[in-house]
């Protein structure tokens, strides 16, 4: 649907982009991506998609694309800081504009490239003068364009993962804010992506309560002279000093709208583009997917239809049954012959009739074609197999063993899953690793922020993009997607990450699923009907303190009992606009109403009993063992999780924890051995960051969080108390993960203000890491991505948003994934070694269980302690980091008594 339809728009609105902002976002968000000679497209392809997408959707009769300009603007003349910070374009992003500019003109749309002023001003005073006649619909996501909300103005942003469409009305609802009160709030908190500090101790939440009161930076200014308005002394001063400035702020944030007066709305009428025109573009910078497609955005000219081609006959092997046509669930596909008129040399040609995919049906493995030395696509299916050979679609089932020896001659052997594939049949482990393609794993480490990697989802999403010519046949697709995958993961740099680390990982996690873990089901009895006795107690006190009986588990309820019964002040709300009982919004109010901590201890014992007690013994096989998958695939950051049960989140703290760990036994006759990383994630920041204090605490094994807080309090080492040891410990791993302010504040209990000094004070006692991190970001800023040891990569594509919010995030992932993933490279290796070592398996010691930076082995009673020795020297050798890495292991009949 349009968004003409979706608005319920009486005319077709204009379209304005800001084009410059999209190309600088779509080069950072799609890296890997380059023309034959190595010329850069990324950017390009990413921006014309988007561009022929709005074309095919809307069908806009008025559009116009905005550039910014070369040389300083007028901002520049006002404040000579402003963007002084930002790094210089990318070379390889600057080769990609005038192929970007090129395809604005292709596509018969307007195009500006301001000088003198700024993308934003030309899109606001376009808006500005033609929201009379027509609706105006602003494509772009920087935060200045609100200003230009109004009710017949809107902003979209459909580049990003979720489409977001803001209305005026939804900008009200959002900011309590007018549109033309925005630069005036930006004044106020200022803008770091374009380096205008604000008025200091203004943030956005403060800066809502004062317009609340005074909508103006004049009215705020006449009440600030006045001596009115219900300031604390320290915020009147601050105001008053720096009114002056948020002036000057205010006109570097308010768009103008006096520009661009040339522009009408004739000018911006679009143009029919013309297919063969496009079509020599697409193939100059070999987009060749978009090529194929280009009759779904741009109709083809009519031209005569080619001589009838005799019918190709699709003969089988010997032994195979009559070919099938599928049909279910396909869509038409293009033959051999429209592919070459297409991309050979004879230029484009009208498309020949479509070719119906056809499925040949081998009766048994043996009945299939040859498939010596070339890549063969594998699907399972529920029964048999879906398979691409050469170009040829077949089905087969019967023998695995068959199968197996029909596959040993292939080159390589393309599957979604090589993992499901092993945990469905051990024998696939006959398959060298090196003759594995994994393709979910491939698109993985390619992109390993798009969180589904199913075959649906790589055929429908990924296919297109990688596939340089229409492949007939979902198997065949397979085969050609994983020679497409190889070589973008080359380009990346990732090869290597993939052969020696993630690939070799796939038969460990399977070999450890299938092994499961013991669980004492009496224990567990035992333990649930403590539990179950405490929630009754819980829930008793609180439907006492709340007046009345309601059900702990609905949100809803829980809001009305807290916000409208008890009168306590909401601090947040859920995405539908509902006051939010999430942890963080009690962990705010929780010292205002004894009920918020009953409600918090109840939640924690219900999490318990739902997700662990009575779960588990529901999950163990007839052995009384438990069988996690263990996903390879889920987090950005490289580590593992487990699901089916999630045994990565048993709680380990307090006496909770180690019940529950004590659920969690050896088989019989045997013991558990489980060994520990100490501290990894800071001895990991330790070694990148090469802070003195750190390595030099680490090198000679003192305590850590003791050695930070005698550099933060000024105190000797063994004079440290324990709460201030407490609070260098929470600044230390916070910090890893982005923590800010107001988290650490809420942590260790202070305010915000002591936060940040706590925080100035830590980066000043211990520069190195400062340093380091600003290393990071400026690297991230840099090439749009992090690398961890093991050269995993993650794409950063928000690190030069112009939006502070998605700036400060990127910042934080950068952070926590150089620091973070490195120490899940660290467990992979280790658990590679231990999988392979010698020596642990003649004392028959098997890897069970990997939970975080834990490996946990069951071996006999007699060969438990040899066993932990052999298992720490592993892990304490796996890595040479300039501070040594240190394991704590113990042995145990239960989890809880060996960790």
């Amino acid at each position: 649907m349009s968004l003409k339809e979706r608005l319920g728009l009486e005319s077709s609105p204009v379209f304005l982009v800001d084009g410059h902002a999209f190309i600088y976002r779509f080069y950072y968000a799609f890296r890997d991506m380059q023309r034959s000679d190595g010329f850069p497209t990324n950017a390009v392809f990413m921006f014309l998609r988007m561009l022929l997408n709005i074309l095919k959707n809307e069908k806009p009769e008025y559009m116009g694309v905005f550039f910014d300009g070369k040389g300083p603007t007028f901002r520049h003349e006002l404040f000579e800081p402003y963007k002084a910070q930002r790094p210089k374009m990318p070379e390889d992003l600057a080769m990609q504009l005038d192929p970007a500019h090129e395809v604005v003109k292709l596509l018969g749309m307007h195009m500006t490239i301001s000088d003198g002023v700024e993308a934003d001003d030309c899109m606001a005073a376009v808006a500005d003068h033609l929201k009379g006649q027509h609706p105006v619909v602003i494509v772009g996501a920087d935060k200045d364009l609100k200003q230009c909300l109004d009710e017949r103005v809107y902003l979209w942003d459909p580049g990003s993962r979720k489409e977001k469409l803001t209305s005026l009305e939804d900008f009200r609802k959002e900011t309590g804010l007018e549109p033309d009160q925005w630069a005036d709030f930006q004044a106020l908190i200022g803008d770091s992506a374009d380096n205008i500090p604000g008025v200091p101790g203004v943030g956005p939440k403060t800066a809502v309560k004062i317009m609340a009161q005074y909508p103006t930076l004049e009215e705020l200014r006449d009440a600030v002279n006045a001596g009115e308005g219900d300031f604390k002394p320290a915020m009147r001063k601050k105001l008053d000093a720096n009114m002056e400035d948020a002036f000057l702020f205010r006109k570097l944030t308010r768009l103008s709208t006096d520009v661009c007066q040339e522009i009408t709305l004739d000018s911006m009428a679009v143009t029919p583009p013309n297919f063969h025109d496009v079509a020599a573009f697409l193939k100059e910078y070999e987009f060749r997917t978009l090529l194929r497609d280009l009759e779904h955005f741009i109709p083809r000219p009519a031209e005569p239809a080619p001589a009838e081609a005799p019918a190709a006959s699709a003969q089988g092997a010997a032994g195979t049954e009559a070919p099938a046509k599928a049909t279910a669930g396909k869509s038409a596909k293009k033959s051999g012959a429209e592919q070459l008129s297409l991309f050979g040399m004879g230029g484009i040609s009208a498309p020949a009739a479509p070719a119906e995919e056809i499925v040949r049906s081998a009766a048994t493995p043996r009945a299939l074609p040859d498939c010596a030395g070339t890549p063969v696509g594998l699907l399972p299916l529920e029964e048999g197999w879906q398979l691409g050979i050469n170009g040829q679609e077949w089905k087969s089932s019967g023998s695995l063993d068959e199968l197996l020896e029909k596959l040993s001659v292939a080159s390589e052997i393309v599957t979604p899953s090589v993992k499901a594939l092993l945990r469905a049949d051990s024998r696939w482990s006959t398959v060298p690793l090196e003759r594995w393609c994994d393709l979910g794993l491939a698109a993985y480490l390619l992109s390993p922020e798009d969180r589904d990697y199913s075959w649906d989802r790589l055929n429908q999403r990924l296919a297109p993009e990688v596939l340089e010519a229409e492949v007939v046949g979902e198997a065949c697709r397979a085969a050609a997607l994983g020679q497409g995958l190889k070589k973008r993961l080359e380009a990346a740099h990732l090869t290597a990450l993939l052969r020696d680390l993630e690939m070799p990982l796939i038969p460990v996690l399977a070999d450890m699923e299938k092994q499961g873990i013991c669980i004492d089901a009496k224990t567990l009895a035992e333990f649930l009907s403590e539990v179950s006795t405490e929630l009754e107690g819980y829930t008793t006190r609180i439907r006492e303190q709340a007046g009345k009986d309601f059900n702990l588990r609905s949100s809803q309820q829980m809001a009305e009992v807290l916000f409208t019964d008890l009168g306590l002040k909401p601090r947040g709300k859920t995405p539908g606009g509902s006051p939010s009982t999430s942890f963080d919004v009690l962990e705010k109010i929780r010292k205002e109403h004894p009920i918020i901590e009953d409600i918090q201890s109840w939640r924690k014992l219900e999490k318990m009993r739902s997700t662990y007690l009575e779960p588990l013994p529901r999950a163990a096989d007839a052995n009384g063992r438990v069988h996690t998958s263990f996903n390879q695939l889920a987090t950005a950051t490289g580590r593992l999780s487990s699901s089916g049960p999630n045994l990565q989140n048993i709680p380990i703290r307090g006496d909770m924890g180690k019940r529950m760990r004590g659920c969690f036994t050896a088989g019989e006759g045997k013991s558990l051995v489980a060994a520990d990383y100490s501290q990894i994630e800071l001895r990991v920041l330790a070694h990148f960051s090469q802070e003195p204090a750190l390595v030099d605490a680490f090198r000679k094994g003192e305590d850590i969080h003791s050695r930070t807080a005698a550099l933060l309090f000024d105190v000797a080492p063994d004079q440290i108390e324990p709460d201030q040891r407490r609070n260098a410990k929470t600044i230390n791993f916070g910090l890893i993960y982005g923590m800010g302010p107001q988290k650490l504040g809420r942590e260790l209990g202070i305010t915000v203000k002591e936060a940040k000094a706590f925080i100035e004070r830590y980066f000043e006692r211990l520069s190195g890491l400062a340093d380091f991190y600003d290393s990071v970001e400026q690297d991230a800023r840099r090439d749009g991505h992090v690398l961890t040891l093991a050269g995993r990569r993650r794409m950063l594509p928000d690190i030069n948003s112009r939006n502070s919010h998605h700036q400060s995030t990127a910042r934080r992932q950068a952070i926590n994934t150089r620091i973070q993933g490195s120490a899940a490279d660290i467990i992979k290796m280790a658990m590679l070694s231990v999988h392979r070592d010698e020596l642990l398996q003649e004392l028959d010691a098997r890897m069970i269980l990997q939970v975080h930076d834990e490996l946990l082995l069951e071996a006999a009673p007699e060969n438990a302690a040899q066993a932990g020795q052999r298992l720490e020297e592993i892990m304490t050798g796996i890595y040479d980091l300039s501070v040594p890495l240190v394991v704590d292991w113990g042995i145990g009949e239960n989890w809880g008594e060996a960790h």
